[in-house]
């Protein structure tokens, strides 16, 4: 495993730009030194700045394992602003034109981050709830349980052509569309690293599977993905698993080892598990024309829906008649259905041996497998 203490005192060109290392320092300094638009993706678990006032304990008399480490405190709310602005206006100059940002936090901070990061021009896509499985009881019964973290999904501006893995997150979720509550339980079990007493090696261990989907759906094999709040590496594990590079900065001495450990002990998928499904928006684009100049569809050719309501008939210029309506066949499809719109590549099939249906879609994709890469 590479290690990279301290940067030098000029920022790194391109062609050095430090890939899966952890930089030991603070994030903006070490942050200052890299390129500009050098990075695809940056996750950031920045300090909560919970403002914790005195112990926590349960019901039986035991101290519950919170947040108090130093580096979460700051003196002042105008403090934890400063701070705030100088760590995401160097993310933004790292972000390439369509990378993007994701920022986690709880209501101790994320509404200041999110002001924050409006300021200096990012554009929000998301806001996403994990709402977590197991979250810790309201032990005093004096507020709801907090049982959910904020993660802000933001780019660079609103012209930005960030990758969205959308077909792959539909495929994650049952080929349902996914939504912007995720539940997954807190770090636990194997998963959590603990110290030499067997406690907590660090408090705020993100789980693995929130990584992961998030990474899957932003990012592709071979994309730069910053953390410049590592810990104790999470990010640097699931992005080496799914074929990212990584870069981590943290300043803990003790948090560096565990990273270092962990990711060193991480096994990457094998590069053909890496593949997603593309977007469509990603997809090469085809005319339903190409198709019949092609000679995969024949003008006359009668085309028909899965349940054989209506028909329609191919013509030499490849828009389809039904009766008296004429159209394309997105168009002719929502005409027929009385629809506002129709995805007329899987709405309209055509009759195979035995009588069987296959919408032209699989065609379609039978010529752009055909077809030279561009």
């Amino acid at each position: 495993m590479g290690r990279l203490d301290r940067v030098g005192a000029t920022r790194v060109p391109d062609a050095l730009l430090p890939l899966n290392r952890i930089l030991r320092d603070d994030c903006i300094r070490a942050m200052r030194l890299l390129p500009d638009k050098s990075i695809d993706c940056v996750f950031a678990d920045p300090p909560y700045n919970l403002q914790l006032g005195g112990d926590l304990h349960r019901p039986d008399g035991s101290m519950v394992d919170a947040v108090d480490d130093d580096w979460d405190k700051f003196d002042s709310l105008a403090d934890y602003d400063r701070f705030t602005h100088a760590w995401l206006r160097e993310a933004r100059r790292l972000l390439k034109d369509d990378g993007t940002l994701w920022v986690i936090g709880s209501y101790h901070n994320i509404f200041r981050v999110g002001a924050a990061l409006q300021d200096l021009g990012l554009w929000i896509l998301n806001d996403i709830v994990w709402r977590k499985a197991n979250p810790m009881p309201n032990f005093r019964g004096t507020r709801f349980t907090n049982a959910h973290e904020t993660l802000i999904w933001a780019a660079k501006s609103d012209k930005a052509r960030y990758t969205f893995n959308y077909r792959a997150m539909k495929g994650l979720n049952d080929d349902v569309q996914m939504r912007s509550d995720w539940s997954f339980p807190l770090c636990g079990g194997a998963e959590r690293l603990k110290d030499e007493a067997g406690g907590k090696a660090h408090p705020t261990q993100k789980p693995e599977a929130l990584l992961y989907r998030l990474l899957l759906a932003t990012t592709r094999p071979g994309d730069v993905v910053l953390d410049p709040f590592f810990g104790t590496g999470t990010t640097g594990a699931v992005a080496k698993r799914l074929g990212r590079h990584w870069i981590g900065i943290e300043r803990e001495p003790r948090y560096v080892r565990l990273a270092r450990e962990r990711i060193a002990a991480a096994l990457p998928l094998d590069e053909s598990a890496m593949e997603v499904m593309p977007s469509r928006r990603s997809a090469p684009r085809v005319a339903f024309g190409a198709l019949v100049e092609a000679g995969m569809i024949a003008p006359g050719t009668l085309l028909t829906d899965v349940r054989r309501r209506w028909q329609a008939c191919v013509r030499a210029d490849a828009s389809l008649v039904a009766g008296s309506e004429t159209g394309s066949i997105h168009k002719l499809g929502a005409t027929l259905q009385g629809a506002p719109s129709c995805n007329g590549w899987t709405f309209w099939h055509t009759e195979g041996e035995a009588g069987r249906l296959q919408p032209i879609d699989a065609l379609r994709q039978v010529l752009i497998a055909a077809s030279p890469p561009q």
